[in-house]
């Protein structure tokens, strides 16, 4: 009979034949009890309708995961059965994991773009203003790659005036991440210190999403939101979103489209500054007129109210006088001189001289001319001609009968 085997190697064969049996298993499941441990390693149950295993994952395979593990979740496993002897338990040791139905990538940027959207790094409000005219454009994104030279060629034909500034940053593999942050630090550290009329392109050409990824790490995403200057984000071609498109202050669909949004033309600007001094020219020539215009009123208004005009005015009336008191005098003297004449004619005319005619005389009563008429019985009477004056005495008086009656 075979001595008995203790505990711990019972545990060591156990460990020995199911680590070599299942040194690669391929395992789909349903994620409970899930733990992200404060050293870095995941721990977590994968379960079906039926049965549940235990499983782990460590910090240098948990550094590859792309996507965050959520419990309710159905993933597939890459790893290997592993017993821990002194408990006696085993376990599944994760080497990859990947979520079930749906690419790791495709899941990690939707876990991250809800996470974000949450935190309020998208929201609107929060959005900077680019700079109307920069000064400086900081450019985040590969020394090498053809972004970089298409960028150049659009902001030298389109707005010179501004300078572009390198950030050399590696935005592809290993360490891409650490790189744009680095680089989004550094632009933002520049543009404040340099000048307000600044802002920061981030980006680069095209590729596939694995290329892209850089761009969709949270901590990219904090060090575009935490940054102080304005960013673009410039990622790829206009088919393809990442985070920091969604964070950034604008989205450009290229780096090249980047420049574009950036910066005014060139010659619009020159064209509107053309027409703002046809539009000058034109309203000093009307304002120039007006005040022309103006100046005669008030000079013909002063001269008006001058007093050598008052002078002149009063010098006038004072002519004027004379000259109608000249006039009226004239006239009136003319008038005087017509009627002394017209006197002397009837006096001509009624000189008794004037009067000698057979048979009549003037009659006169007390010195005045009277008519026959007004002579009364027993009136004291004169008959006068030129050679003779009779005083009489009327006798009697007495009325003719005329023709008419």
């Amino acid at each position: 009979m075979n001595a008995p085997l203790s505990v711990s190697a019972l545990n060591e064969q156990i460990k020995g034949l199911l680590e070599t049996t299942f040194s690669h298993v391929y395992v789909e499941g349903e994620i409970s009890n899930l733990t992200y441990h404060s050293s870095g390693h995941i721990y977590f149950s994968v379960k079906d309708s039926k049965s549940t295993i235990s499983c782990v994952m460590f910090k240098g395979n948990a550094r590859s995961l792309k996507f965050r593990l959520e419990v309710g979740q159905t993933i597939i496993i890459h790893g290997s059965l592993t017993v821990y002897t002194p408990r006696g338990n085993y376990q599944l040791l994760c080497s990859k994991i990947e979520p079930s139905g749906v690419g790791a990538l495709a899941l990690a940027y939707e876990q991250l773009k809800t996470k974000l959207q949450i935190k309020g790094y998208f929201d609107a409000s929060r959005k900077k203003q680019l700079p109307r005219f920069p000064q400086e454009i900081f450019v985040v994104t590969s020394s090498t790659g053809a972004a970089i030279e298409d960028m150049k060629k659009v902001l030298a034909h389109r707005y010179p005036l501004a300078k572009m500034i390198l950030i050399p940053t590696l935005v592809q593999g290993e360490g891409a991440k650490e790189s744009i942050v680095k680089g989004i630090h550094k632009a933002d550290s520049l543009a404040l210190s340099t000048s307000h009329l600044a802002l920061i392109i981030v980006g680069r050409g095209g590729g596939s999403i694995e290329d892209l990824w850089g761009f969709n790490e949270e901590c990219v995403a904090d060090a575009i939101f935490e940054a102080k200057t304005p960013i673009i984000s410039a990622v790829g071609h206009e088919s393809d979103f990442v985070i920091s498109d969604f964070v950034a202050d604008v989205r450009a669909s290229t780096p090249s489209n980047a420049i574009e949004i950036a910066t005014p033309d060139i010659n619009e600007l020159r064209i509107y500054l053309d027409t703002l001094a046809n539009e000058l020219t034109q309203k000093f020539q009307n304002l120039y007129t007006q005040k022309n215009q103006q100046i005669e009123y008030l000079t013909k208004s002063f001269l008006q109210h001058s007093l050598g005009k008052k002078f002149d005015f009063i010098q006038s009336s004072i002519n004027q006088t004379k000259l109608q008191l000249g006039q009226n005098f004239l006239a009136l003297l003319k008038q005087k001189q017509n009627d002394l004449l017209m006197m002397e004619q009837r006096f001509q005319n009624n000189h008794p001289s004037n009067k000698d005619t057979q048979g009549f005389v003037q009659l006169s009563k007390d010195n005045i001319i009277i008519d026959l008429k007004s002579v009364e019985q027993n009136d004291l009477i004169t008959l006068q001609n030129s050679h003779y004056s009779v005083d009489c005495k009327v006798i009697q008086k007495k009325k003719l009968q005329s023709i008419e009656d």
